[in-house]
């Protein structure tokens, strides 16, 4: 009889172990101007067993009197299902970050939290800060970024911060957990760089500062393209629509974006060193296109742990 208990409440412990079925957490950025989760990413988000949604909000950028501003506000047209944890995303340019930055932390957390109760957003746990900030500008991000933290966790949310891959080898900033970017290694208006997005050889002299770095991570990986103009063997920009850039004879159009190979690459070079980091994997980013590009079984591969 004992035995029969004892075996039903190992059973009990197993099956409750845990809600997600893969054992790891699967997630997206969600990186545009207007939220609009319609069937096609409603049906994307089901069938890979998505639960937590990175949902860019606004950027802040430098007012004409050097002010930081926001810009390029989130307007929303549909939410996710309930269930689904949102974490809303601010990107800063590294800009702001070259002045004090006193009340900064206190403008951000109050406009995010406005927007949660003016849409009528549930199930936000935490907020994330994207900023590429620099040697020069570390000292008053980290000192933004403590404030942001003691203001988040007063709200009883948690506080994550993008990393680059050229952060890694300095002091991780104050937060409690880092998203690992890996995408955007190489130089996009270098000619001669053919897989701008994600190419280990470019990643890997960063990789070996993963093991050391002392902060939570989850990884991020993409999916996106970019369309890039070169004129003369000269970097014109990334068109972001067709005809953003009157074409002319000398021009080299190239689409740039990584194959399923590159992403697998990336994803067993972190989990060779740092597998916890590949315990939330994130998918960069959430559009009609990006969920197209590959099949059921590839996207299985890269969100399994």
């Amino acid at each position: 009889m004992k035995e029969i208990l004892f075996i039903t409440i190992v059973c009990l412990i197993v099956s409750c172990g845990g809600n997600a079925p893969h054992g790891n957490i699967r997630a997206a950025y969600y990186w545009s101007t207007t939220l609009d989760i319609d069937s096609q990413k409603a049906a994307f988000i089901k069938e890979h067993d998505i639960t937590r949604l990175y949902i860019r909000y606004f950027d802040v950028v430098q007012g004409n009197a050097g002010e930081p501003i926001p810009n390029a506000t989130l307007k929303f047209r549909s939410l996710p299902d309930s269930s689904i944890e949102i974490i809303p995303t601010v990107f800063i340019t590294n800009e702001c970050m070259k002045a004090k930055t006193g009340g900064l932390a206190e403008k951000i957390l109050g406009r995010v939290l406005q927007m949660n109760e003016t849409n009528r957003v549930r199930n936000v746990k935490g907020v994330q800060i994207d900023c590429d900030w620099t040697m020069t500008t570390r000292k008053n991000f980290f000192a933004f970024m403590e404030e942001m933290k003691r203001l988040t966790h007063e709200k009883g949310m948690e506080l994550s911060a993008t990393i680059r891959l050229h952060q890694l080898s300095q002091t991780p900033p104050p937060c409690d957990r880092g998203i690992l970017m890996m995408y955007n290694t190489g130089d996009v208006t270098d000619f001669n760089c053919r897989k701008p997005i994600l190419d280990m050889a470019d990643a890997g002299p960063f990789m070996r500062h993963l093991d050391g770095y002392e902060l939570p991570l989850s990884s991020a990986y993409p999916l996106f393209r970019w369309e890039v103009i070169f004129r003369n063997g000269k970097f014109v920009g990334i068109q972001h629509y067709e005809g953003e850039y009157p074409t002319l004879p000398t021009d080299s159009p190239r689409t740039c974006q990584p194959e399923i190979t590159d992403i697998m690459k990336a994803k067993e070079a972190i989990e060779k060193r740092r597998p916890d980091a590949n315990n939330e994997i994130i998918l960069y980013d959430l559009s009609n296109y990006n969920i197209k590009r590959f099949n059921r079984e590839d996207y299985e591969k890269i969100l399994s742990h």
